[in-house]
Formats: structure tokens, C-alpha cells, sequence
């Protein structure tokens, strides 16, 4: 029996696909989550349907924007009111910042001895004591 796709074999310089034709990616497929590889043409759709609700406040929230001031380069990154687990001091108002509450964790970007000990340092600021802020010398 005579298949098209043998006689394109002979005389092809690049490598073909199973089907005889040139594949649309050099890369083989890979199977999703432990399933076999998908053979053929699908359906359409890409994955097994399962796509995960976007939550935006999560993916806002794991954002830090920088800020410049007159006292340095500051990283500031919001804290949800869901995701605030612990107590801590605002060095603002010296105040605790309690669980449950919405505030902002910010550290030095240009810090003296470089941005991991500004990582290091970071503080948990009331959000309004972070925009209100004194610019004093610390």
C-alpha cells in the first residue's frame, strides 16, 4: 500500500513528524500531571479544563513597588488583611500593628550594605503612618 507521507521522507532534508509532516515544535510534548502524552489532534481545549480562579488581592499583594523619598530608596509591599498573621511594632507610632489588619512591610532598597541587609531590616508600617511619615533623621 503506498502512503504520501513515505514518499515525503525520501526526499525531505529536516526531520518529520509521526503524521510525516513537520512538526510545529522541535520539542517533544510533555504529559500533564502524570497523564500520557496526547495523541492526534484534541478537542481544542489546552490542559484538562481545571483553570484556578484568579485572586487578585493575592497577586497584588506579592508586588513590591519602589518608592523614593527624601531619606533613600525605599521597597514597599502591601500585607493583606488575610494574609497579616503576626504583631508587630509600627516604627512610625510605636504602635503594634495587630493580626488581621491591612499594612505595608517596607525595607531599605539602597541600603549600605546592600539589599539583602535591607531584606534583613525590613518593618511593618501602619499604612497611614507610612504616608504620613516624618522624614527625620533615623
Amino acid at each position: 500500500m503506498h502512503h504520501p507521507a513515505a514518499e515525503r521522507l525520501q526526499w525531505c532534508p529536516f526531520p518529520l513528524g509521526q503524521n510525516g509532516y513537520m512538526p510545529r515544535s522541535n520539542r517533544p510534548r510533555r504529559p500533564v500531571s502524570g497523564k500520557p502524552a496526547a495523541t492526534g489532534r484534541g478537542t481544542g481545549k489546552k490542559g484538562n479544563g481545571d483553570v484556578p480562579e484568579l485572586d487578585l488581592e493575592r497577586a497584588r499583594a506579592g508586588i513590591a513597588r519602589r518608592e523614593s523619598a527624601p531619606d533613600g530608596e525605599w521597597m514597599v509591599r502591601s500585607m493583606t488583611a488575610r494574609n497579616a498573621a503576626k504583631t508587630y511594632i509600627c516604627p512610625e507610632c510605636s504602635t503594634a500593628v495587630l493580626p488581621g489588619v491591612a499594612h505595608l512591610v517596607v525595607w531599605k532598597d539602597d541600603h549600605l550594605f546592600g539589599a539583602a541587609a535591607g531584606l534583613a531590616e525590613r518593618r511593618h508600617w501602619h499604612t497611614n503612618c507610612w504616608n504620613s511619615r516624618s522624614y527625620r533623621y533615623r
